[in-house]
């Protein structure tokens, strides 16, 4: 089965379990947990954790596909919140409405915290012989989720009087690639550690690459709003380099990705996927300038 097939299976089914079909329960909410998640997009963080499995042996499957669920639901709750009208507040997510429109404020927040709550409880539901592996799971994806260098922390770092961009890149967007290769690994019995440089590469890049689609991009091509680092004040690689230093900070980091792949059997497919997200990352004909 494809990785896209395994995601969307895995999503499906862990969203029906925190639906509780055939339980009495609110139905709007239920309703916005499959709103939050679909469509997927590029699903591009559990991609990666699979990939990195696979790469690994992905000795137990089951596992990889509840750790790479697990991270997605808690990409996709920490989008909920970024687009609410504390933070963001934007109108679009995936070229359809934001939750907090589609279905109220309160329910927005709850469908977030009830993501997160449904991505370890994703974990929690691993097989007794996975125990092990699962609970380590567990404490990688908190320690990627929360404080203090975790998602959380990036979202703290925009209220900070100062802000060191570094540090706020690795926690609002790295600190999930990190997971996703740490994680791949963990679940098929490799050790995380020596995974921690691609993902943080990958994340950095990643978020290098947003902050030049949000400045040069429109709207349209986003299918979410544009221009909001400069309209919020936030900090970003396109602030601190220029557009052209921004690109070449990209490339840059890019260039040292491939390089940083532990050894594993799959070492020359991981490396040929990491050249396509490279790829794709860099952006190219522009609409606005």
């Amino acid at each position: 089965m494809d990785l896209s097939k395994r995601i969307d299976r895995a999503m499906t089914n862990a969203i029906t379990q925190a639906q509780g079909a055939g339980d009495a329960a609110p139905g709007r909410l239920a309703a916005a947990l499959n709103y939050a998640v679909t469509p997927g997009g590029a699903r591009i963080r559990p991609t990666i954790c699979l990939s990195v499995a696979r790469a690994c042996g992905d000795d137990r499957p089951a596992l990889s596909d509840r750790a790479a669920t697990a991270l997605e639901l808690i990409h996709c709750a920490s989008l909920v919140h970024d687009d609410l009208p504390a933070f963001d507040d934007a109108d679009f997510r995936r070229g359809k409405p934001t939750v907090h429109l589609a279905f109220s404020e309160p329910l927005a927040v709850l469908t977030g915290d009830s993501l997160i709550i449904a991505a370890f409880d994703t974990l929690a539901g691993a097989d007794d012989a996975d125990a092990l592996r699962a609970l380590r799971l567990v404490r990688l994806l908190a320690r990627h989720t929360g404080m203090p260098h975790g998602i959380c922390a990036g979202q703290g770092w925009e209220s900070e009087a100062k802000v060191d961009l570094g540090a706020y890149h690795r926690s609002k967007t790295a600190a999930l690639f990190v997971a996703a290769t740490q994680m791949g690994a963990l679940a098929a019995g490799h050790e995380p550690e020596p995974w921690e440089e691609l993902g943080a590469r990958i994340g950095e890049a990643f978020q290098v690459a947003d902050d030049l689609r949000d400045a040069l991009y429109s709207e349209a091509d986003l299918g979410k709003p544009a221009g909001q680092d400069a309209m919020h004040q936030r900090p970003s690689a396109v602030e601190e380099y220029g557009v052209q230093g921004a690109i070449k900070h990209l490339q840059d980091i890019l260039s040292g990705a491939i390089a940083s792949i532990p050894s594993c059997p799959g070492e020359g497919q991981l490396a040929q996927l990491v050249r396509l997200y490279a790829e794709r990352m860099t952006p190219v004909a522009p609409a606005r300038v």
